[in-house]
């Protein structure tokens, strides 16, 4: 799914115009960018990533009625993306730079579980990563 959406978003027009409107929605309008439009696929193209994990993760809890499932994913997701050096303010990140972030944060989580270190901590560190990452963005 990366190799895809690596490819989808350099290699194409499309691409460009989804960095474009991230970047600075006002000014892709005005550029003749149908920003609707792009708006519409790029939701589209999210709904069908979100189906992909979720049947990737009912496989993975072997079943679909778990209450808890998906529960502080959010700030999983935040982090790795901040982590890969995406901008908070938009318009520039790579897909290469979020999977490294995936890889330091799934190191990261297993080791504080390793160390048996307390759920509401660990929220906690994910939390300082994502400020530590947005004082370094804000200093480049």
């Amino acid at each position: 799914m990366a190799v895809l959406i690596y490819i989808l978003m350099h290699k194409t027009r499309f691409g460009r115009y989804v960095y474009a409107i991230g970047s600075n929605e006002k000014a892709a309008m005005l550029s003749a960018i149908r920003v609707d439009r792009i708006k519409i696929v790029v939701y589209t193209l999210i709904g069908m990533l979100v189906g992909v994990a979720a049947v990737i993760e009912t496989s993975r809890l072997n079943s679909i009625s778990s209450s808890s499932s998906g529960s502080q994913y959010e700030l999983d997701a935040i982090a790795a993306v901040i982590i890969g050096g995406t901008r908070m303010t938009g318009g520039r990140g790579k897909i290469i730079g979020t999977l490294f972030g995936i890889l330091i944060l799934g190191i990261l989580n297993n080791m504080m579980n390793m160390m048996n270190v307390s759920p509401h901590l660990q929220g906690f560190v994910k939390g300082l990563i994502i400020i530590i990452a947005v004082v370094f963005q804000k200093r480049e």
